[in-house]
């Protein structure tokens, strides 16, 4: 389908199977404009959920591709046949493999480079060899994507107003790290509000446990999209 960013909300699919994310699809009411498959869920059911799902939603396929170019383009060209909206893949696979992904999307596919995972932390980006701060490498692998030509970057809301003093004005920025005020953070180290994310500049926002684990996650999710507009 068209690309648009809808109502801002991708709802992370987290869940083992087909079955448990078609209960949660049914529960959230469809009030999101977006839902994301990850990896849990695609290495549960394979590719046929993501055109399943992409025939009659906006999907986002998690995968954070991360390979030699040539690998990640084959895979790219297959996930574009499927359907899916936005792909996302590593910046920290290099030049060479985000022009590899750029080339294989297809004309209704954008790809997002992943700069740095919100789970993450100084300490942690020491620990495996990383150079931070962390601000400048988001800034720095953002420049790669631009440069790459990609759609977007996956980033912490804490970097988007850096990332949008760089990046094209059509450029995406999508925010994984966003929790409603009050809610658990989870594995999240760098995280904002759905309205401080906005009006950072966030164009999408991914929320996964706050939907799933609510008692009523479709109210969850219009609380979400009123912060968001």
């Amino acid at each position: 389908m068209p690309f648009t960013v809808g109502n801002r909300l991708i709802a992370a699919l987290d869940a083992p199977t087909r079955r448990d994310a078609d209960a949660l699809i049914e529960r959230l009411g469809g009030v999101p404009s977006w839902v994301k498959v990850g990896l849990e869920l695609f290495c549960s059911e394979g590719p046929a959920i993501v055109d399943a799902y992409s025939k009659r939603l906006s999907v986002m396929l998690d995968l954070k591709l991360h390979d030699i170019p040539e690998t990640v383009s084959r895979a790219t060209q297959r996930v574009a046949m499927l359907g899916a909206g936005l792909l996302t893949v590593h910046a920290g696979g290099g030049k060479a493999m985000l022009e590899a992904a750029v080339a294989a999307r297809g004309p209704h596919m954008k790809i997002l480079a992943v700069t740095v995972l919100t789970s993450l932390d100084e300490a942690d980006l020491q620990a495996v060899g990383a150079r931070g701060p962390i601000p400048e490498l988001v800034e720095q692998r953002t420049r790669l994507a631009v440069a790459a030509g990609c759609d977007g970057v996956v980033a912490s809301p804490h970097e988007v107003a850096r990332i949008r003093s760089i990046a094209p004005p059509e450029f995406l920025v999508v925010t994984p790290g966003v929790r409603p005020a009050g809610a658990d953070k989870g594995d999240q180290k760098r995280v904002m509000t759905p309205r401080e994310a906005r009006t950072v500049g966030a164009d999408l926002v991914v929320v996964g446990r706050p939907l799933r684990d609510a008692q009523d996650p479709a109210a969850a999710a219009r609380a979400i999209v009123a912060e968001l507009s």
